[in-house]
């Protein structure tokens, strides 16, 4: 544990003000010393509590709320107002909670942003402000960050464009960054950059917060971001900054852009990729095949899908496979079909995965065959989506992926829940209880033929804590290739059902604070291999992991003057 944790902390606040800072906030826990010394007598009823007993009556309040979103904004409100207490309340109830502030609630919680608010949290930059970024960032009430999680808010999981309601999932994000990694709330900072929205329905209500006009142009925007970037690395340069739901046509070209000159990632195509490869490498190992034989095919040809089959051929070259060799087994299907040598209108990052029509006379369609045609025709060993298409994978898809193998994966991963390409129980009875399953979105176990079959999220949260972890434990000044393969070669060696043959495919939530140590460890270890960060013994590193996590504790406070 973080021996901070242990230290007295010396404070000049005092009075309301200190109730104010959710950050340092203890209320009914301040001791009698405390509450004279800090001027708080009088503030706070007269009992002195445990961090328990405060836990346990937030969580008695938590079970009054009737639906998920009451019971986000209920969490939300603590958070803002005790974050200790919140992070406490969260780690003892994490399999419980987190479906309520991440996937799916977040979801509907970023829709409703507006209506919703309650209080500031984090920072919002609009484009009219770029030339007063620094003075923004400085703003911060927060002083030595350590991740940053920042969206545009045009890629909502499957919602689209939420403007600056997309503030939501970062948020989320870094909720888990500290529940999950254990990194320090006071490290961390969501922001949000408000670039305008194309969403009709945002600027036409009259409660929207964020700016009311169209998204801005690309040059615009381009030079946005630049400005935004160069400043965040001015401010805290040592930070790692986390892309997150930004649209398709930006998503890829600003990872390209930036991850070379600053410690960045993208969660939705490198954090996705790291997890869904990790799964798929857990099912391989339930299977006892190599990954190398198993025919992929994605459905979402987006950066999500087409990262996700990038990640995937590096893991297959690392069995010995040319890269020619390893592209031509994966299989990406946009909204027209199969991305083929005859698809128009390709983006840069699909072009590495068009196949030569030619190699496949027998396929019915001249330009783009469907997704019947290409499981009937290469037999793939696992299907996966990332369409955001509700009921894709219907019954006749399923059938034909039983159909070419005994034992087929099949990976469902569109978020929030109603955008799922297929029910786990629908796909478990179509296959006879055969099938591997694993979703994005959190489900209930499935009874087939008398027997419970775990249903996992495949779910990031698995993933980026444990980088985040990893690059501020060892100090890693950039995410590379190998990191995130690192990263999913430990999640899928974690897989209790490739490891004992029974249970989940992917480790119980409750076990996520662990595995992000252990994924930290394998990351940070891969870092120093690539030259990206100092270097360390195992045990420098394992002490580095130990000494950056936060645990939600209260410290003893002492009175400074101002």
């Amino acid at each position: 544990m973080n021996n901070q944790n242990k230290k007295p902390l010396y404070l000049s606040h005092a009075g309301p003000k200190l109730l104010d800072m959710p950050l340092l906030n203890k209320s009914s826990a301040f001791s009698e010393r405390e509450r004279i010394a800090f001027n708080l007598e009088g503030l706070l009823p007269p009992r002195y509590e445990t961090i328990e007993q405060q836990r346990e009556r937030a969580y008695l309040q938590y079970q009054d709320c009737t639906t998920p979103m009451s019971k986000h904004i209920f969490l939300r409100d603590i958070q803002d107002k005790n974050e200790t207490l919140f992070y406490r309340l969260l780690s003892e109830h994490l399999e419980e909670m987190m479906p309520i502030i991440y996937t799916p609630t977040v979801g509907e919680a970023c829709e409703k942003f507006s209506d919703i608010y309650r209080s500031a949290r984090g920072l919002f930059i609009s484009h009219h402000q770029q030339d007063r970024i620094d003075a923004i960032l400085h703003n911060a009430t927060k002083r030595n960050i350590k991740v940053i999680v920042v969206t545009d808010g045009e890629r909502i999981l499957g919602l689209g464009d939420q403007g600056v309601g997309g503030m939501g999932i970062p948020i989320g994000k870094l909720s888990l960054y500290t529940v999950c990694g254990g990194i320090s709330p006071a490290n961390t900072l969501p922001i949000t950059l408000d670039v305008g929205t194309n969403n009709t329905a945002l600027l036409e209500d009259p409660m929207y917060m964020g700016c009311r006009h169209p998204r801005i142009s690309q040059s615009e925007y381009d030079g946005f971001i630049d400005k935004f970037m160069q400043a965040v690395s001015r401010r805290w340069p040592n930070a790692l900054i986390q892309f997150e739901d930004f649209a398709q046509a930006n998503a890829t070209p600003l990872l390209n852009r930036y991850r070379q000159h600053y410690c960045c990632f993208n969660d939705d195509i490198q954090g996705t990729a790291a997890v869904a490869v990790a799964t798929m490498l857990a099912a391989c190992k339930v299977k006892k095949v190599s990954a190398a034989s198993q025919p992929l095919v994605i459905v979402g040809g987006g950066s999500a899908g087409c990262g996700i089959a990038e990640h995937w051929v590096r893991c297959v070259m690392a069995e010995g496979v040319s890269e020619s060799q390893a592209r031509s087994n994966v299989y990406v299907i946009d909204r027209k079909g199969l991305i083929t040598n005859k698809s128009t209108n390709l983006m840069a990052f699909q072009q590495a995965f068009a196949h030569d029509l030619d190699t496949f006379p027998n396929w019915k369609h001249a330009f783009e065959p469907t997704l019947i045609d290409v499981i009937n025709t290469v037999k793939p060993g696992i299907l996966l989506g990332v369409s955001g298409c509700a009921g894709l994978f219907n019954k006749d898809v399923v059938s034909a992926m039983y159909n070419a193998y005994p034992q087929p994966v099949i990976l469902p991963l569109s978020n929030p829940s109603r955008c799922v390409e297929a029910l786990p129980e629908d796909i478990l009875a179509w296959t006879e209880g055969n099938a591997i399953v694993a979703t994005g979105s959190p489900f209930d176990d499935v009874r087939v033929k008398g027997k419970t079959m775990a249903v996992s999220q495949c779910n990031n949260s698995y993933i980026f804590p444990g980088i985040g972890l990893a690059v501020v434990s060892c100090g890693a000044a950039r995410v590379t290739d190998n990191m995130l393969m690192a990263a999913s070669r430990a999640l899928a060696a974690a897989s209790p059902l490739a490891n004992t043959g029974e249970g989940a495919l992917l480790p119980p939530l409750q076990a996520i604070k662990s595995l992000s140590v252990d994924i930290a460890f394998a990351v940070a270890t891969q870092a120093i291999d690539d030259g990206v960060a100092p270097i360390r013994t195992p045990e420098e590193i394992h002490s580095c992991i130990a000494q950056t996590q936060w645990q939600p504790n209260y410290r003893e406070y002492h009175r400074v003057a101002s």
